[in-house]
């Protein structure tokens, strides 16, 4: 097999799982979105493998970008520490295990409250502060997730034409 194709393959498995892991964030979504566009394009060495790698990795940069900073900006503005984040994730990833398919979103939205609750000893304003985070973070995912598809959209041009040109 044509090292070019073989690598397209890989490169297009690595994409995928780069914007599944946008969803599920144990995995580096964008991240690897942009090594997998860059590990195509040094393999196609040609215009169009740079020119999808420049776009690529500007939308996906930007999906991070817009990620941190909505996530962030709105944590910052709640005065919700990352520690309550940081727990809700660790918990996330706990549950995961623990229930099949739906246990890293239960578990985040589980250890986010207990530690809110820890922090403020109220369960109305750890509550009201959970669901404040768990927007925060859902933003910040959709806007990297549409970012990634675009980024991967991208790519899949990009194949598109190299190999009808080549």
């Amino acid at each position: 097999m044509d090292l070019q194709v073989f690598m397209t393959v890989v490169c297009g498995a690595l994409i995928a799982v780069g914007i599944a892991g946008v969803v599920v964030p144990v995995l580096p979504g964008s991240i690897l979105i942009i090594v997998s566009l860059l590990t195509w394009a040094l393999t196609v060495a040609t215009t169009e493998g740079w020119v999808v790698f420049a776009i690529g990795t500007v939308l996906a940069g930007a999906g991070l970008a817009a990620g941190i900073v909505l996530t962030g900006r709105t944590l910052k503005q709640r005065r919700i520490p990352g520690r309550s984040v940081t727990v809700g994730v660790l918990a996330g990833v706990v549950g995961m295990f623990v229930i099949p398919v739906v246990g890293l979103f239960v578990g985040f939205a589980l250890g986010l409250f207990a530690s809110e609750f820890a922090r403020q000893r109220n369960a109305r304003a750890a509550l009201t502060s959970s669901l404040h985070a768990l927007k925060a973070t859902g933003l910040g995912i959709l806007a990297e997730l549409g970012l990634a598809c675009l980024a991967g959209t991208t790519w899949v041009i990009g194949v598109w034409v190299y190999f009808a040109t080549a």
